[in-house]
């Protein structure tokens, strides 16, 4: 452990230096603040043992600016007895502890022990914590759930084979994120591994894309060009929104499952490939099927190895563990969650699944300023989903409008429950009698 010792009085800086090194500690020492701001630079001191009065800048001073900038180093203040009442302000500013002089090396060296114990003990908590979140992960994949943990046990089984993926889940849900773990913790991982989103392009695109052309195969081909597949040869391909594909493109795709063959546009030879097909879609593909949409040979040709991803509404209990996440993905500071700010969030259904979390969490580590998470900070459709009120209200009223109803239907609730009786109904809703007759009147109740 860095032992920083800053005092004016020499023969305590050497006599210190000397015994703190005796007993195991890395020493250096120096004349007075100024001096150690250079040190600080240069080294990383888990302590600062500090004298309170000096010349060039006073030991609170120097606490002051230690706690701004360096806030995980521990302080120790010297302090004379006249000065005791100093020193107690002082640890209320963040000092660790002090000693009044004159003192013994010995009592010294106990406080940096009991530092020392701290220091171990939060490393060894920060070791655990991070050994418990890769317990409820697989590859950045976040949870402890019951759902998740299937997801887990399945992934890790099907990683290394060959065989089609299908995987299936709303918007939101991470479907790539799981094509990235099937790949990169299988044998494949150090072999190609090519993403295509199919709904972005539109069919011919999406042929040339996939497959490839021969130079001259259309206006504009002046090149040959190698289709997605032939990238991927030996690796992994990543087709997302694989239901957007036409259902003509989805012959060349079966035979490619069937087969490892195809023709890039225009060709007349067949190129010939190894690789594991994943696919995702946030539709149910035998729904599409069945309504013609769809090819049902190749649906069963993807659907070898089916991955159904559950919503973020019914696996609540990785909520926290993904809040924790994404707070340490976007935020440079420690940011705490309220247990009332917590209570909504547990509470919202997440339409938009783990995506529209992530997105909150990364505006909220932007625009939160005192370090804590609170309800007054969160998007108004959760608070208002406390008490039922849902996003198409909003849509259809203004802000106001739709308090002003709720509120007039709480209202008629308690007075029908106690049978029309305004005190009694004030007091069932926590209201002052004259708060509660107010309303009644402003809404003409």
């Amino acid at each position: 452990m860095k032992v920083l010792i800053v005092d004016d009085e020499e023969s305590l800086r050497i006599s210190l230096s000397d015994d703190l090194k005796d007993a195991g500690f890395e020493v250096n020492s120096t004349v007075n603040p100024l001096l150690a701001f250079e040190l600080f630079k240069k080294n990383h001191f888990e302590v600062v043992v500090t004298d309170l009065k000096m010349s060039e800048m006073d030991g609170i001073n120097f606490l002051k600016i230690i706690k701004e900038k360096y806030s995980e180093i521990f302080v120790i203040l010297i302090t004379a007895y006249g000065t005791v009442q100093t020193a107690v302000e002082a640890m209320k500013l963040g000092a660790y502890d002090f000693l009044t002089k004159p003192f013994s090396s010995d009592e010294l060296i106990l406080i940096l022990n009991r530092i020392r114990e701290t220091i171990t003990l939060k490393k060894e908590n920060i070791k655990l914590k991070k050994q418990l979140s890769e317990k409820h992960s697989f590859f950045k994949i976040i949870g402890k759930s019951k759902p998740m943990m299937e997801i887990y046990h399945l992934l890790s089984t099907v990683a290394n084979s060959n065989s089609s993926i299908l995987i299936t889940g709303e918007t939101g849900t991470g479907k790539e994120m799981v094509a990235d773990a099937i790949h990169y913790s299988s044998h494949k991982k150090l072999k190609p591994y090519i993403k295509v989103n199919c709904a972005i392009l539109s069919g011919n695109l999406l042929e040339s894309e996939l497959f490839g052309h021969e130079k001259g195969a259309f206006s504009g081909a002046i090149n040959e060009k190698k289709g997605r597949f032939e990238l991927a040869d030996g690796g992994t391909i990543f087709l997302d929104d694989v239901d957007d594909i036409p259902l003509d493109l989805q012959v060349k795709l079966l035979r490619i499952l069937q087969d490892k063959k195809f023709e890039k546009v225009g060709a007349t030879t067949t190129t010939q490939v190894d690789v594991r097909v994943i696919a995702a879609s946030k539709f149910d593909l035998l729904e599409k099927v069945k309504r013609g949409e769809f090819r049902a040979d190749l649906f069963y040709r993807l659907n070898v190895v089916p991955i159904t991803l559950p919503p973020l509404r019914k696996k609540k209990e990785d909520i926290p563990f993904l809040i924790e996440a994404f707070i340490q993905k976007y935020s440079e500071r420690p940011l705490e969650v309220t247990k009332r700010a917590m209570g909504y969030l547990l509470n919202y259904d997440w339409p938009g699944n783990v995506r529209e979390l992530e997105n909150l969490v990364e505006r909220l580590a932007l625009t939160v300023s005192n370090g804590k998470i609170d309800f007054n900070g969160l998007p108004k459709e959760i608070l208002l989903n406390e008490i039922g009120i849902k996003q198409t209200d909003l849509n259809d009223n203004s802000f106001e409008q739709v308090i002003q109803e709720t509120e007039i239907s709480i209202i008629k609730n308690a007075l029908a429950q106690t049978v029309g009786n305004k005190a009694k109904a004030a007091r069932l809703l926590k209201l002052k009698p004259s708060t509660f007759r107010s309303k009644v009147e402003k809404y003409k109740i």
